[in-house]
């Protein structure tokens, strides 16, 4: 099969006089499984429907958004595969130079807000047409929530982008649904019943037994109402028990109802078998192509969800903590079509998904009665009703070891060390090291204070220390060399200066030198954006700390990488404010060396302390003589001299 239409060219060369439905993207087209507008347009067209993709037009004109007319039924908009104001901005809200879901890898081809911009356009261009938005920037904008470019609480994207519906999560039960309903002639304005799906209405059609979120008003003037709507929407976001929720937008009700099922293994193996292209479209080829797919063109995805349930993260709220998985034979048979492709090597990169080794539920009862309501499985410690077991997972990565042409399969995407520590039998471990391994390993301890893994809604330091204790060991036993390589966050609520002293401290121990560190980004829809912002804990109410300040944020992070030169003032100036001079100095147990500034202000702390002594001790021996003389005065008219 050829890539869906992008010109009138195609069109007619399919016989196509008006396309069905228009996917309008901020990524350029990749036809591959890991892009979300891929997959979307894939099933849209497996359900019967033409379908075209606009990828990244531009918003000054209409030429771009005209190209393949006005579409029978409907657009599909999305971002692309992540937010635009974090792919145009780094945590810190610098403008990046570089995108790697454009052409190219140069930002700009993508408006700010792109789903509003987009759908904006389309409402000036076509008026009353039916819009559909989906993808991760649609999926966690549904609710009122804040924004940290404009450093507010903003409306639903629903409000501001005008569209008629919102599909949130991983949207192909809603879109075939959703497009099958709209070629019988319903109207997009009466579809309120798909699961998976928010939309706007009058307060007065809302419906019964809904969970009510405080409206988006009462969001934007009080903190405490903010955090109160974060823990309602987390808490009914599970596909059993999960219950329609609704916030007030001003003269608007925002309805979303419960999340969709998730895709059963029938499902999701006929998602990943459609006619995908796997690359980006010949026409970016004098741009070097889309340096997005050089990670995931020779990876499989073999799951979805993940009941780590992480603060910081956003699958909780988009994929969900449930886990659906593709069947064996279906990964085998993506890894043959993989070897038959021209550039590959003999590598597969990586058999993953947002976290690698979770291919079961991780409790028999959520199967029934769904995932724990304001728990979680892995954190601070292990739920003692969790079922590890890694028995499927390795022998799928022993079959894939065997087909002919495959050199090597690695596992990049993240493995779960905790859950892995529980799996009493050591089988995957051992061959994961052996086999899958690229001479490093990336895992997640984030951080080392208790205080701060209990905000980011992570295991304490100690599982990763038996991890990284018995992976050392192993990998000594299978006689490799290969590195853990700990993924780090800087600035997570909860984090003061003296919780990033001791990280720093921690990794001195272990004798880490991290090269990369993450400061935390606070992303629309997390449990950490709302500490963030409200500098309150959603499920306890109580305060957090929080480090906001560019100064604050730059000396934590120069505190993880307190090794390098170039941090040494700013390290300096960390230990000083936390009150730990005494890890400046020239010893081992020292963080940092002193510098010349730290040394000139020591000598003149010192100086100012010696001068001042010496006037204390003038004053007190002035004072003594004074009062020695009129002590004798005393005693001299006491005896009549």
């Amino acid at each position: 099969m050829p890539f869906l239409p992008i010109s009138k060219s195609d069109m007619t060369e399919r016989g196509i006089s008006q396309l069905d439905f228009i996917c309008i993207t901020g990524d350029s087209y990749v036809d591959h499984p890991s892009f979300g507008i891929s997959i979307i347009s894939r099933v849209i067209e497996d359900e019967g429907f033409t379908v075209g993709i606009i990828a990244q037009p531009d918003c000054k004109s209409e030429h771009d958004f005209t190209k393949l007319g006005r579409p029978k039924y409907a657009f599909m908009v999305t971002s692309g595969n992540i937010d635009s104001m974090v792919a145009h901005y780094t945590s810190a809200k610098k403008k990046r130079s570089d995108d790697a879901y454009t052409a190219g890898g140069k930002s700009g081809k993508r408006p700010d807000r792109a789903v509003i911009v987009y759908c904006k356009k389309i409402r000036e261009i076509y008026g009353d047409i039916p819009v559909v938005i989906g993808g991760l920037e649609a999926s966690l904008r549904r609710f009122a929530h804040y924004d940290y470019w404009d450093d507010a609480v903003r409306a639903s994207i629903l409000c501001d982008s005008s569209a008629d519906l919102l599909i949130y999560g991983m949207g192909e039960h809603q879109t075939r649904e959703v497009c099958s309903r709209i070629a019988k002639g319903e109207d997009i304005r009466n579809m309120r019943d798909i699961r998976g799906t928010a939309y706007l209405c009058a307060p007065s059609e809302t419906p019964y037994g809904a969970a009510e979120c405080p409206s988006f008003k009462a969001c934007r003037e009080k903190k405490e109402e903010y955090a109160k709507a974060c823990r309602i929407q987390y808490d009914w976001q599970d596909e059993i028990y999960g219950k329609t929720v609704i916030q007030r937008q001003d003269d608007k009700m925002l309805v979303q109802l419960p999340p969709s099922p998730v895709l059963t293994t029938e499902e999701l193996d006929h998602i990943y078998e459609l006619p995908y292209m796997r690359t980006y479209h010949p026409i970016y080829e004098p741009l070097g192509g889309v340096p997005g797919i050089k990670e995931v063109e020779f990876s499989i995805t073999h799951n979805r969800g993940c009941f780590g349930n992480c603060n910081f993260c956003s699958i909780a709220l988009h994929q969900g903590r449930r886990i659906a998985v593709r069947s064996e034979e279906s990964v085998l048979k993506e890894a043959r079509l993989l070897t038959t492709l021209p550039n590959f090597k003999g590598y597969i990169h990586d058999v993953g998904g947002p976290t690698a080794n979770f291919r079961q539920p991780s409790c028999e009862k959520q199967i029934k009665a769904g995932l724990c309501k304001g728990k979680k499985c892995l954190a601070p410690e292990p739920c003692k009703a969790l079922v590890a077991d890694h028995t499927e997972y390795l022998h799928m990565l022993r079959e894939l070891r065997k087909i002919p042409k495959v050199k090597k399969v690695f596992i990049r995407s993240g493995i779960r060390y905790d859950y892995l520590m529980e799996d009493k039998n050591d089988e995957f471990m051992r061959e994961l090291i052996e086999h899958h391994v690229s001479g490093q390993l990336k895992v997640a301890p984030e951080h080392c204070s208790a205080a701060v893994l209990d905000k980011m809604g992570k295991p304490h330091i100690e599982a990763y220390k038996k991890f990284q204790d018995k992976f050392y060991k192993l990998t000594g036993q299978i006689g490799k060399e290969q590195y853990l390589v700990p993924y780090l966050m800087s600035s997570h609520p909860g984090s003061t200066l003296k919780e990033a002293v001791e990280l720093a401290l921690f990794l001195k121990s272990l004798k880490m030198r991290p090269e990369q560190v993450q400061d935390f980004y606070p992303t629309p829809g997390t449990i950490s954006t709302c500490m963030f912002y409200t500098e309150l804990d959603p499920y306890t109410m109580e305060k957090v700390y929080v480090p906001k300040t560019a100064e604050e944020k730059s000396m934590q992070r120069a505190l993880l990488q307190y090794f390098r030169p170039q941090n040494q003032r700013k390290v300096i100036e960390a230990l000083q404010k936390a009150h730990r001079t005494d890890l400046i100095g020239n010893t081992k147990d020292c963080l940092v060396k002193p510098d010349a500034q730290y040394l000139r202000e020591e000598q003149e702390r010192k100086n100012k302390k010696e001068t001042t002594d010496r006037r204390k001790g003038d004053k007190k021996w002035h004072s003594a003589k004074r009062s020695g003389a009129r002590q004798n005065a005393r005693q001299g008219k006491r005896h009549g001299r």
